[in-house]
């Protein structure tokens, strides 16, 4: 027992000693940020229930070890052998958003460069005003018609793709504008409107679905659609249902409902302009200090 305790002590003095408490300490708090980012990627998603697979295959792996199963073992030693590849393509779809999340998030650079266009951002918040405004006034009449409407409101996460499946419109946006696109017998009313720089850039466009099986079955294409564009993306998509009316906005693969036009406008306010504002703000600060620090 005592030289149980003298291999233990002697194995935390030579790892202490080793030890460089500046890089080792930012390695592995580098190491916990990035499971900490995992858990949240697997929770409430499919690929916990893939993680749970991937448990019970190393729990076979394991009996198959003890029982010596050779057959068994030898397949399963094949699939661990190439996990990295195996990972890479099971988790494609939620490493894809984050790394598109990542590529969206902003860094003090931008706030840096805001400093020398703040009038071009007032001008895009309030094309963004316009538009969230035209939006809000046609899904009253939208509701008031049961007429369905699927809107994508494009951010940081280019549309291309989804804009090449439709017309180009490149209109300012209105009220009237917008419903009458989604007008049951206008050519382009089945499909999404994007809406681009504050402008009704096109229609009549085709949405990725979502393969969530956490919608409701009482949810149509509509719904699917808005939401996969959400995951796909990090736009935000308004959705009016043809048969009863509600409104329903779709976020980062969320999916709220019941809004009213009023309840829909501050919402879309609040996703879309608040990034914009506290850029605005962070370019005001410094340029306050810029100012002191040259006087």
């Amino acid at each position: 027992m005592g030289e149980f305790f003298a291999t233990v002590w002697n194995g935390l003095v030579g790892f202490f000693s080793t030890f460089n408490w500046i890089t080792d300490t930012i390695d592995i708090l580098l190491v916990a940020l990035v499971i900490y980012y995992a858990i949240r990627m697997i929770r409430d998603s499919r690929a916990e229930q893939l993680i749970k697979g991937i448990v019970i295959l190393i729990v076979i792996y394991f009996f198959a070890w003890l029982f010596r199963f050779t057959a068994l073992k030898y397949l399963l030693a094949l699939l661990f052998d190439n996990a990295l590849l195996v990972l890479v393509v099971i988790f494609q779809p939620e490493l894809r958003r984050i790394l598109e999340k990542a590529a969206n998030s902003r860094s003090g650079l931008s706030s840096l460069v805001g400093v020398f266009g703040n009038d071009r951002k007032e001008q895009h918040i309030q094309k963004l005003n316009v538009a969230i405004s035209a939006v809000s006034n046609a899904t009253r009449s939208l509701q008031q018609q049961k007429m369905g409407a699927l809107i994508v409101f494009e951010r940081n996460t280019p549309l291309g793709e989804i804009v090449n499946t439709g017309t180009v419109i490149n209109a300012d946006p209105t009220g009237e504008l917008v419903s009458n696109i989604f007008f049951n017998k206008a050519p382009l009313h089945d499909g999404a409107m994007i809406i681009r720089d504050g402008k009704v850039y096109a229609a009549g466009c085709i949405l990725p679905l979502s393969d969530n099986q956490h919608i409701s079955r009482e949810l149509g294409t509509r719904h699917r659609a808005g939401v996969g564009m959400s995951e796909n993306s990090d736009a935000v998509v308004v959705i009016v249902s043809e048969e009863t009316g509600v409104i329903s906005v779709a976020v980062s693969g969320n999916l709220e409902r019941n809004f009213t036009p009023e309840s829909l406008r501050l919402k879309l306010i609040n996703e879309l302009t608040p990034a914009v504002s506290e850029q605005q703000d962070d370019s005001k600060r410094f340029s306050k200090i810029w100012g002191r620090k040259k006087k």
